[in-house]
């Protein structure tokens, strides 16, 4: 400690002498090894008065204990309480490939432009990506919205998994004109797409077709999903990821159900064009067009 001398200065305080002089008060008491010792010793003893200020209240593990997040929401509010995610025998099969690191079957000939390397993009209702199917891991979260009487009466796949498998069989197997995907938003499961060149469709003899018209089927999968406006917003964002990652695609292309009026509405919603109505073998549907050239005012 340093002391004033006659002449105002200060004068330095003698030097320790670590031979001779005692230990200071802060260092005296048992030993502590700050690696190994519980935080309840570290803070008993010399040092607990300038450590109080800092650590004051109950211990917390940060390894164990949960964040304690600015925006948790009201006082005694339980976060958990705000998402409710049933996980069905397909939504843990998903989960479980995924952390496996199983990815679908190798692509085949790539005439969409690597759908599977599209990524996700941001929404207002979160991450979207569309992830190609596996059929080992998909099959039955498929097969249980297939099953869904609102979408079999549309799609016309309700049955057992091999129906379903078939389906998706016949296009992961074929010569890539169509991708069957899930729609993942928030790194949840929540629709089905097939993303398919409409010029290399039958389809295309229904309507006056271009080069790489790209077609897509939709379905949203979990009934709380639907009618509010979230098939509107992913069917916007997917006709976009299309127009982003094909650049030889003017035309993003839709064929639903004329009697399917949700569908219709997310369409045109959506940015889409009534082209005109066809007949195809297993509907009458209408054709719903989203120009690249119209893209910035539909």
């Amino acid at each position: 400690m340093s002391t004033e001398r006659d002449d105002g200065r200060i004068a330095p305080a003698p030097a320790f002498d670590p031979l001779t002089d005692p230990l200071p008060d802060v260092l005296t008491g048992p030993l502590i090894d700050p690696l190994t010792a519980p935080l309840s010793d570290l803070l008993a003893g010399p040092l607990s008065g300038a450590l109080s200020g800092s650590l004051a209240g109950p211990l917390r593990d940060p390894l164990c204990d949960p964040p304690r997040y600015p925006f948790a929401g009201p006082a005694g509010a339980d976060i958990a309480d705000t998402i409710e995610l049933p996980l069905t025998d397909g939504l843990i099969d998903f989960f479980a490939h995924e952390r496996q690191g199983v990815a679908g079957p190798p692509p085949g000939p790539d005439l969409l432009d690597g759908v599977a390397g599209w990524g996700a993009v941001g929404t207002e209702a979160g991450p979207f990506q569309l992830v190609p199917v596996g059929i080992e891991r998909d099959l039955r979260l498929i097969g249980q919205w297939m099953n869904d009487p609102a979408v079999a009466a549309f799609w016309g796949l309700s049955g057992p998994d091999g129906v379903i498998a078939g389906h998706l069989r016949a296009q992961l197997d074929g010569d890539g004109r169509s991708v069957p995907c899930l729609g993942v938003l928030g790194g949840v499961p929540m629709s089905y797409w097939e993303v398919y060149r409409a010029d290399l469709d039958p389809i295309a003899r229904h309507y006056p077709s271009r080069p790489h018209d790209t077609g897509i089927h939709f379905l949203l999968g979990n009934v709380a999903d639907r009618g509010r406006g979230l098939g509107t917003l992913l069917l916007r964002t997917v006709a976009d990821l299309v127009l982003d990652h094909r650049p030889s695609c003017g035309r993003v292309v839709g064929e639903p159900d004329l009697r399917n009026t949700p569908s219709l509405a997310a369409f045109l919603g959506a940015g889409f064009r009534l082209s005109g109505e066809v007949q195809l073998p297993d509907k009458r549907a209408a054709v719903m067009i989203r120009d690249r050239a119209l893209r910035a005012v539909l």
